[in-house]
């Protein structure tokens, strides 16, 4: 599958994977806190922002759009950054083909599995028919019903809607499929022979997603790594703290 993607600033290829109902527009703050000193190659995943729909999203085929990625951008090597969803795509990515990964950062997951815990979120998603909207407000509230006053996951999802020329709006994800997939995106990554480069895991302090207990099991399948802990971050690191996110990405790929 050719993944919608911006490329900003020049030098060392890095590309960015966004998360569960994100876009790549998610981290075009990043990459520009990036451009001085890497390439920075933010996607669309599969199904998620501009990126063509498939029903087929597990995180194989989802690591097979990065290595045709890499083979249309005439890329022999990269470092890989992925934040959640993304990040067990990285993973899985760097598991199936090592030579091909300069470094990995996984952002605030782990390689296990989840218990399904997005039952809201969906809900919330599939109460609204976007067609049927005239206003943004209307979705927003829609939204909040299912989600009280978590304004950062409404504006999250909302940029996920787009006002249709004709009128009413549109998801601009395959919410269908990404809902009847999510219990596959919850999975663990497959284990093949562990990948062997440098490798670092960022959690968010205020996050549950990165436990102690899931070191041993890190370890395993990346023994060269390491973890760091953003002070003040919840689940969202870039977001919640984008200046020391991203000197703790630099200095790992600086290193």
């Amino acid at each position: 599958m050719k993944l919608i993607h911006k490329i900003y600033g020049t030098g060392q290829p890095l590309i960015i994977m966004h998360g569960l109902f994100g876009s790549g527009d998610n981290w075009r703050s990043i990459a520009r806190m990036m451009e001085p000193h890497y390439q920075s190659i933010v996607v669309d995943m599969r199904n998620h922002g501009r990126s063509p729909h498939d029903p087929e999203m597990n995180f194989k085929v989802m690591a097979d759009d990065i290595l045709e990625l890499m083979t249309d951008l005439k890329l022999d090597k990269v470092s890989l950054l992925g934040h959640s969803m993304g990040g067990k795509v990285a993973m899985q990515f760097s598991l199936l083909h090592p030579d091909l990964v300069e470094k990995l950062i996984v952002v605030d997951i782990a390689p296990k599995y989840y218990p399904p815990h997005h039952d809201v979120v969906i809900e919330a998603i599939e109460s609204i028919d976007p067609k049927q909207l005239t206003e943004r407000m209307e979705a927003e509230n829609a939204l909040a019903r299912f989600l009280g006053n978590d304004q950062s996951t409404i504006q999250f999802l909302m940029k996920n809607l787009a006002r249709l020329p004709e009128g009413g709006f549109e998801w601009k994800p395959n919410m269908p499929v990404i809902i009847d997939a999510y219990y596959h995106l919850m999975e663990d990554v497959s284990p093949t022979e562990p990948f062997s480069g440098p490798v670092l895991f960022i959690r968010g302090e205020k996050s549950r997603y990165i436990l102690d207990e899931d070191i041993p099991q890190i370890k395993t399948l990346f023994p060269n790594s390491s973890l760091v802990t953003i002070s003040g971050a919840g689940h969202w690191v870039h977001a919640d703290a984008p200046e020391m996110f991203t000197k703790a990405v630099l200095a790992f790929l600086n290193d």
